[in-house]
């Protein structure tokens, strides 16, 4: 719908039948860890470098709360109001958006300012031009070990693509669960049976 490439989903995938956010805990990034982190938490999943940027690019569509990268944002150090790797004119267009976002926390910015509502490679674009909303997102640009991959992306919106279904399908069979006694076959997938 959005543009992005298609990928297969394997029906028949069992879903357990307890779901709870705490469960979540030390098993997603989150927008404030560093890249050494995120990097380990792929790999502990059986995921290259690549694969965890190619995943990255869903960025490309969404939004995020501004909680999540106010301090980048407001007050960032002593000698900087800002993190210096947002692009400044950015940096200030953001604090403008999420000025009350104490007050109205569910105040919140498009991941892809350029292209938001199209599945595209501009979310890698961005970031090379200090346009990333999240630490994550600077720290995929700045980091060695994942900068040739961003590069690649923003040039490349086919090798993208490619990658981005193949790691998409990966991710979908990871903890597949199996046996009658791991889980439901969903009729409806937001539904439990």
């Amino acid at each position: 719908m959005l543009g992005g490439p298609h990928y297969n989903v394997l029906l028949g995938r069992r879903d357990g039948r307890v779901s709870r956010a705490s469960d979540v805990d030390g098993h997603l990034p989150r927008t404030t860890d560093s890249m050494s982190r995120i990097i380990q938490l792929f790999e502990s999943r059986g995921f290259s470098v690549q694969e965890m940027v190619a995943l990255s690019g869903a960025h490309t569509i969404g939004f995020s709360h501004c909680k999540e990268f106010s301090s980048g944002i407001y007050n960032y150090s002593k000698t900087a109001s800002t993190d210096p790797q947002y692009n400044p004119r950015f940096a200030s267009g953001l604090q403008k958006a999420c000025a009350d976002y104490k007050k109205n926390p569910t105040l919140s910015v498009f991941n892809d300012i350029m292209t938001p509502n199209k599945f595209d490679n501009m979310y890698y674009q961005n970031i090379q031009k200090g346009l990333g909303l999240l630490k994550t997102d600077h720290g995929l640009h700045s980091d060695p070990r994942t900068r040739p991959f961003v590069d690649l992306y923003g040039k490349n919106q086919e090798r993208f693509f490619q990658d981005f279904v193949r790691a998409m399908e990966k991710l979908s069979i990871l903890g597949v669960k199996t046996g009658s006694k791991d889980g439901d076959i969903r009729r409806r997938c937001d539904q439990f049976n």
